[in-house]
């Protein structure tokens, strides 16, 4: 912390336009990147835009927008005159939008122009401004005569200080209602400046931006920190799929990068283990441990010239890890990192670098952090994870008593996750307490470990288990083009007796549940083994950060 004496954003951003003033900043894939003395000179325009509409300090301004980097100028924009951001998740339905704009209070709204239907008919009663956030253009205002000069400075100057609210977050998170979690200027840069200990980050890296901006996680680590190192970030113009990510990972060569464990293992399991389950004799090869790493070995390398070549960290956060997946990632000598935090911690909690990870940990407490277990078990040392730090959020949002339920008086916060510190101090997530199943003899059943093993089945794509009458049940959904396209072949060698394709594939699936079953009731405890297995047609419904929305399902079948 002692390389910046005062933790707000605009002081943040003021220093790297200093040291990095001609270097790129941010910039579309294909596109030559806005320098910082660049970014610096919108972002003052954009504070005199909203000087002119009349937003003050205190004022509530919401962002709905797919990354780019007009993003991280409104951002920076807003902020920088003591105003408040309301980021807002793209994939956000009209609904929850309306909730977040009506509770916030927001005065006025950046938006891009594919989310422009989903506020069309939205009518707040604050809400006075929106503005096309591609060129700053105010198509709907009660006020008159103001347009966007990219060259204006602000009339005024604005002091922002520490402890000030920079941003109100709300997370649609895996609990149903959404909260928004009040972030401080501290809060914000203090996590950007201490997550620099976990990795040295300098002006040549060049970031990768593939997750949501008004996610915390992409927002303060994959936005925030690589601005006060005088990094690049790249963003695409359209979704992450392998069509669009793979010429620009060729492109940009990224030296970082920040993913969700959905994708990684989405790209192992679809791209990786079929190449050594091809037969029965590349099957039993890859069952052999010392073979099994060398063929990793070889994976890892293709793997990483996918990525661009020069690769040195793979952030992996927002939920935990599958240890199959985590066992090639290290066989297989790629550079993933793990971290572990939550929107109301700004976020990181924990964090380590590719050199210092170990199988299933999400490493130490980052610098400045403090993490305790609470009432920790006697015999297992597994409990509640408590977090205390400058990057613990101000409260929620309007939710006094909401707020009080996580944060004690001394200002521990109750992360509502289970883990265990080892003697080395890095920590391990367990599940969340909420999601634990109590056993018929008052065990706890940790579904993630449960749905871990399921996941490593063939042709599953996403699983979820659930309690129901009692009973552990297995919702899965598997991957129907593969399924389809392993028995394609069969179908026609039975088809006189069955009048549909459908019908066919409908008892294999049968028999995949049944093989599932057994598969996993051979592989965990007494306690966990499943009684059912339900096919799911449909993906999972998901959050920003690709975890299934367990509420969803939980009460549906309570």
């Amino acid at each position: 912390m002692k390389d910046f004496s005062i933790l707000t954003l605009p002081a943040l951003l003021s220093s790297s336009v200093k040291k990095f003033g001609d270097l790129p900043a941010v910039g579309f894939v294909d596109e030559k990147p806005l320098t910082y003395s660049d970014f610096d000179r919108m972002r003052n325009a954009v504070t005199a835009l909203l000087e002119k509409l009349g937003i003050v300090p205190g004022d509530r301004v919401a962002l709905l927008s797919a990354n780019m980097p007009h993003w991280g100028i409104s951002y920076f924009g807003i902020v920088s005159m003591g105003a408040i951001v309301v980021p807002i998740l793209p994939d956000f339905s009209e609904t929850e939008i309306q909730n977040v704009l009506t509770h916030s209070a927001a005065s006025a709204i950046f938006v891009s122009q594919g989310l422009k239907p989903k506020i069309e008919k939205l009518k707040p009663g604050s809400l006075h401004h929106r503005i096309a956030i591609e060129d700053f253009s105010i198509y709907e205002t009660t006020a008159k005569k103001v347009s966007f000069d990219e060259n204006a400075k602000p009339e005024k100057s604005y002091t922002v200080g520490e402890d000030d609210l920079a941003a109100i977050i709300y997370t649609s998170g895996t609990t149903g209602k959404s909260k928004g979690v009040m972030l401080t200027h501290k809060n914000i840069s203090s996590n950007a400046v201490a997550s620099r200990s976990v990795q040295e980050i300098n002006s040549g890296d060049r970031f990768l931006s593939v997750l949501p901006l008004s996610h915390t996680y992409e927002n303060t680590i994959g936005f925030v920190l690589p601005l006060i190192c005088g990094a690049s970030i790249h963003y695409i113009k359209k979704p992450p799929t392998p069509a669009v990510l793979l010429p620009a990972l060729k492109k940009v060569r990224p030296t970082l990068m920040l993913t969700v464990p959905l994708i990684i293992e989405k790209i192992y399991r679809t791209k990786v283990l079929p190449n050594f389950q091809k037969n029965g004799f590349t099957r039993f090869l890859y069952s052999l441990p010392p073979v099994r790493k060398k063929l990793n070995a070889v994976a890892g390398k293709k793997l990483k010239e996918t990525f661009g070549g020069e690769l040195k960290f793979f952030g992996i956060g927002g939920a935990k890890l599958d240890k199959t997946v985590e066992k090639f990632l290290r066989e297989a000598k790629f550079p993933y990192a793990i971290g572990y935090g939550l929107t109301e911690t700004s976020p990181l909690l924990a964090g380590v670098n590719p050199k210092h990870t170990k199988l299933q940990s999400t490493g130490p407490p980052l610098e400045g952090v403090t993490l305790k277990i609470h009432e920790a078990g006697k015999f297992t040392g597994e409990g509640e994870i408590w977090a205390k730090g400058p990057n613990v959020m101000k409260g929620y949002y309007k939710e006094p008593g909401l707020t009080r339920e996580v944060l004690t008086e001394d200002g521990w916060f109750k992360t509502g996750d289970l883990g265990i510190l080892d003697d080395t101090n890095y920590l391990y997530i367990r599940g969340r307490k909420k999601n634990v199943i109590i056993g018929p003899s008052g065990e706890n059943i940790f579904p993630e470990d449960i749905e871990s093993v399921i996941n490593n089945f063939k042709h599953v794509a996403e699983s979820l288990v659930i309690q129901s009458k009692g009973k552990l049940v297995a919702m899965v959904h598997f991957n129907r083009e593969e399924v389809e396209s392993k028995y394609q072949h069969l179908k026609g060698e039975v088809s006189e007796y069955l009048e549909e394709k459908s019908d066919y594939l409908e008892e294999k699936y049968e028999e995949l549940s049944k093989e599932l079953r057994d598969y996993v009731n051979a592989r965990v405890n007494k306690f966990s083994k499943i009684h059912e297995v339900w096919v799911e047609k449909e993906e999972f419904v998901k959050t920003a950060t690709k975890k299934i929305k367990r509420f969803l399902y939980t009460k549906t079948h309570a």
